[in-house]
């Protein structure tokens, strides 16, 4: 019996899909497929699958109609017992399969298990910087705040989608990547989590990542939040200001991420999150943003944008020695 199906919706995405398909070869378990999903791209996917020799990938082409509904093609043709995504710019570790098979073979009750995420830089480089996740157990409440799930790490029992059926899609609802979140909230609603804490994963941090657009994100975000909590029970409504805090605190981030470093919008932003929720004063992201604003106004952004290479750099080398410390706030940067 097939275990695994490996979905990886493309489109136009021939710069980074060759080695993320080959990091998914190069994996220690072998007894998967992989469907990759041709989203009505215009380069030469079709020519590169047909010259792959592995008898395991399969191109499922479509027209244009968004990553969730690539997603959604990609289930229903799956015939793996498990399914995992990842998206056509990110790379596994080798051992990411075998550890998340083994997890869900030995732990019948779990719907879902996802791991921690290393950020590597455009040309694939390690940044130093380790995403964490403690998001586990009864998920529902951690998830509802903010996600801390990377797609690109999750592994899901395929009868999960029985149950909360597909990803919504983004030209119904969403304008931009955040459809995930969404299903992470669902599933958690019926199945409880697990994490694999270590970096199985590496996302590739580029300034075409679409979640940057933080007027998009903000449309998003509280699309997700105000569908999450309209069928809540009244004790958990209290979760909904702590939600838009966080969601606020993203989005302050995302303007700092942003080719142009608005700053200004980005304070805006930070004020909101704590009319909703005051106490994200007290935590590190906050801090650090705060920092990062002082340093934009006091220095400018050519300066702040050399800085933060040095910084990267340094990081970066830190890491290689093992020296780094990992990072357990999450602030989503996909």
């Amino acid at each position: 019996m097939l275990k695994v199906s490996v979905i990886i919706p493309a489109y136009n995405a021939m710069q980074y899909l060759p080695e993320t398909v080959s990091s998914v070869f190069q994996q220690t378990f072998t007894n998967f497929e992989i469907l990759i999903i041709n989203d009505g791209s215009s380069d030469n996917i079709q020519e590169w699958v047909l010259n792959l020799t592995d008898k395991r990938v399969k191109l499922i082409s479509q027209q244009n109609q968004g990553v969730s509904v690539a997603r959604n093609t990609g289930i229903s043709q799956a015939q793996g017992e498990y399914i995992a995504f990842v998206d056509a710019d990110d790379l596994w570790d080798a051992t990411k399969l075998e550890k998340q098979v083994s997890f869900l073979d030995n732990n019948p009750t779990i719907g879902l298990v996802h791991s921690w995420m290393a950020v590597i830089d455009e040309q694939g480089k390690p940044t130093g910087r380790i995403m964490a996740s403690d998001t586990e157990g009864s998920a529902w409440k951690q998830l509802v705040e903010k996600n801390t799930v990377a797609c690109s790490s999750v592994m899901v029992r395929r009868l999960c989608f029985q149950t909360v059926e597909g990803f919504s899609p983004r030209q119904n609802e969403y304008p931009v990547d955040v459809e995930d979140w969404e299903m992470w909230i669902r599933i958690a609603a019926h199945y409880p989590f697990a994490v694999i804490k270590e970096p199985l994963i590496f996302y590739r941090q580029h300034i075409s990542n679409t979640s940057k657009n933080w007027q998009s994100l903000e449309k998003a975000y509280r699309i997700v939040i105000e569908k999450a909590f309209h069928t809540a029970p009244p004790e958990l409504l209290y979760l909904k200001n702590r939600s838009y805090g966080y969601a606020n605190l993203r989005l302050a981030w995302k303007c700092l991420q942003n080719r142009d470093r608005d700053y200004k919008q980005a304070l805006n932003f930070r004020q909101q999150a704590l009319i909703h929720y005051p106490q994200l004063r007290y935590c590190w992201e906050y801090i650090r943003l705060s920092l990062a604003v002082m340093a934009l106004q006091l220095f400018g952004a050519n300066i702040y944008t050399k800085v933060l290479k040095l910084i990267y750099t340094l990081r970066r080398h830190l890491s290689s020695l093992g020296k780094e410390s990992f990072i357990y706030s999450w602030i989503k940067i996909k």
